[in-house]
């Protein structure tokens, strides 16, 4: 869809980037926030507070407007921000890896099929859901048009919309497969989308643009509005060469996810918790080949393993993190221009686009709780037959006192007061938005601990004390320590032997087996080929500098 319409439409589509200036990004922005309404399933507190929690964390570091350095701690390491790539890794990664240790039972459980690639199923379910293709796709052409966007921001906006349309939401985060085919149609058209600003405009929309604008500027094609008559040769080939390409992703895809799939399932979990573990580390290093980045991924990874066992999803703090920059950049120009022109309610509120994208966001916002209210009084009209049955629902549907609520509620208070003092040491430009956000998140936080406090008191839950149902404590515990150590000793011993060391160790807390001395020297060299095979591409393949520091 979205190479389609870079052939088709590309020059008209570029004006509707043109139209938008910082007040449409900003609001923009929050459109994309109030999808915590779905991404936070069952509970939109939760998520707006784990939003205002990953905005807060985009303010780390020097000011995108202004130039103030704020909530550094006084350290270089967070002088530079938080690297969006290193926190998505942590957030999503670390509390997986730390959970696959949590029991023996394994980590997929596979049914035996022998169907074959069964692609006359997988079209007849594309075809039902035409209109979620249809729908994704525009929305990732529309998303992949404004620079800055992405296909993260794509997928978690096509995403909510395919399961607020969905006839059966409760079915999406287990398999279905209306999510599968909304994210990936966005995320596929948002490289088509991408190309209109940066071929049109000379505006890169994302990293990968930017290197083939280069690439093009290299070659002394002209960028701009003249491209396609000029030079509409080259252009056009490339334009195919993109569509081919996306028509050659499917046998590829299938060749290759198939025979990975197998081979991930065949996989001991005593080796595929260390490896993950591994490439976690590795990945968030070699984007900049800086330590500290490895490190602040993993702290980041722990908190959201610690919220995510309380009720708060890392999906809200990802979608802060990442729409971070464009909501402050957005909201701070345009209270720049509003406060000079006399008009701030007029620049926030009173333009055409602006006001459409508003509108989609409270019909986003509120849509969760108007259909939660409507099954409450659908129910209570089903069940209004007895007394008894009644006050059976009733009972057995009234929410508990979360304790563990009133506690991180309590903490989000003072995070937020604490960063609301350091704002007064900013200069206007660089504390207004984090001032808000810090705001935002004390009254988030205080209608938590509101909605917990007039509620009884959960009952006594039996408790499971057989040995597939309990979760191993200890073992996440070694888990924490490990990941925390290696990341910690890595700059100063030296990457190959501190995460072979790692690796060793990993092993070890993932085997709920004694090994046998053959198993342990085959798990043994395995560690030492997959260590030093990713080592040796690193530094001689990629020419990134390794921490060496006391070993190697």
């Amino acid at each position: 869809m979205g190479a389609i319409t870079l052939l088709v439409l590309a020059p008209p589509l570029a004006n509707v980037a043109l139209a938008f200036g910082p007040t449409e990004y900003f609001w923009m922005a929050i459109f994309g926030l109030t999808l915590v309404s779905a991404l936070s399933v069952g509970n939109t507190i939760k998520g707006l507070i784990g939003a205002c929690l990953g905005l807060l964390l985009s303010t780390i570091g020097v000011a995108v407007v202004g130039g103030d350095v704020r909530y550094t701690l006084n350290s270089q390491m967070l002088l530079g921000g938080i690297d969006v790539t290193s926190a998505l890794i942590g957030l999503f990664c670390i509390p997986v890896v730390i959970d696959l240790v949590a029991t023996k039972a394994p980590h997929l459980n596979v049914l035996q099929d022998d169907r074959g690639y069964r692609l006359g199923e997988a079209l007849r379910i594309t075809l039902n859901s035409k209109l979620n293709t249809l729908r994704s796709s525009l929305i990732g052409t529309v998303v992949g048009i404004l620079p800055g966007a992405g296909g993260s921001i794509a997928g978690l906006i096509s995403y909510s919309e395919a399961r607020r349309s969905s006839r059966h939401p409760e079915r999406f985060g287990k398999g279905e497969p209306d999510g599968v085919i909304a994210t990936e149609a966005s995320n596929n058209a948002t490289v088509g989308g991408g190309f209109i600003p940066t071929l049109v405009l000379g505006i890169p929309g994302t990293p990968p643009d930017a290197i083939i604008l280069g690439a093009l500027l290299v070659q002394g094609i002209k960028i701009g509005p003249t491209l396609f008559s000029d030079q509409s040769n080259i252009v056009y080939t490339f334009m195919f060469g993109l569509l081919i390409a996306t028509v050659l992703m499917l046998p590829v895809g299938l060749v290759m996810g198939r025979y990975a799939y197998k081979s991930i399932v065949h996989i001991p979990k005593s080796l595929l918790v260390p490896t993950v573990a591994f490439l976690t580390i590795l990945g968030s290093f070699a984007i900049h080949s800086n330590a500290h980045e490895t490190q602040m991924m993993v702290v980041l990874g722990i908190m959201a393993w610690v919220l995510q066992r309380f009720g708060f999803a890392p999906s809200p703090i990802v979608l802060g993190l990442v729409l971070g920059q464009i909501a402050e950049q957005g909201f701070v120009q345009t209270h720049m221009i509003g406060s000079a022109t006399d008009n701030l309610a007029g620049m926030f509120f009173g333009r055409p686009i602006s006001m459409g994208i508003i509108a989609f966001s409270l019909l986003t916002l509120l849509y969760p709780l108007y259909v939660s209210l409507r099954a409450r009084s659908q129910q209570r009209q089903v069940t209004e037959g007895t007394d008894t049955v009644v006050k059976l629902v009733s009972s057995s549907t009234r929410p508990y006192r979360d304790t563990p609520a009133i506690v991180f509620g309590v903490f989000f208070v003072v995070i937020g007061v604490m960063a609301y003092v350091q704002t007064k040491d900013m200069s206007p430009m660089g504390s207004v938005f984090p001032g808000a956000l810090a705001a935002a998140l004390v009254l988030l936080s205080v209608i938590l601990i509101a909605f917990q406090v007039g509620r009884s008191k959960a009952p006594e839950m039996v408790a499971d004390h057989s040995e597939a149902g309990k979760p191993s404590t200890l073992r996440r515990t070694a888990m924490v320590v490990a990941l925390v150590l290696w990341a910690l000793l890595m700059p100063a011993v030296g990457f190959f032997a501190t995460s072979l060391l790692a690796f060793l160790v990993l092993i070890a807390i993932a085997s709920f087996e004694s090994l046998n001395p053959r198993t342990m020297a085959a798990y043994a060299i395995f560690a030492v080929v997959i260590v030093g095979a990713f080592h040796l591409l690193m530094a001689l393949v990629l020419n990134l500098r390794m921490p060496t520091g006391l070993l190697f």
